[in-house]
């Protein structure tokens, strides 16, 4: 059986498409990510990514993207309809195939550990 786990982040950056593609370009340096969609939205100023890879690749290519987000997006400056906590707002695990909710809370909290140490960003679980 293949192990899946859907990754949703939504970063703070919905009218510049070269931003988004230099954070879609970090996530997809994993090479066992399946890009499946993105959304931007210039009225909220905010992007929804869709990917899928196996749950061992998950942290790795969420916080690449995380990373990158934190790098190019400065939330003194943005201005949208939706309310923010930062330059990625969410990052949610979702279990599809193989893998167990309890497998995708532990990655939510190894991600949450690791963007809270390597980048200084406080996280919220």
């Amino acid at each position: 059986m293949i192990r899946l786990v859907e990754c949703v982040p939504n970063f703070s950056e919905g009218r510049r498409k070269e931003v988004l593609d230099q954070i879609l370009a970090e996530i997809t340096s994993v090479p066992a990510v399946t890009m499946l969609d993105y959304e931007m939205d210039p009225d909220h100023n905010r992007a929804v990514v869709t990917f899928v890879c196996p749950p061992e690749d998950a942290v790795e290519a969420c916080f690449r993207g995380i990373k990158k987000a934190s790098e190019l997006i400065d939330l003194r400056t943005h201005k949208g309809e939706h309310p923010r906590m930062g330059a990625t707002d969410v990052c949610p695990f979702v279990p599809i195939s193989g893998v167990k909710e309890s497998e995708a809370i532990e990655l939510a909290n190894k991600l949450g550990k690791r963007v809270g140490e390597e980048l200084n960003i406080p996280v919220f679980l």
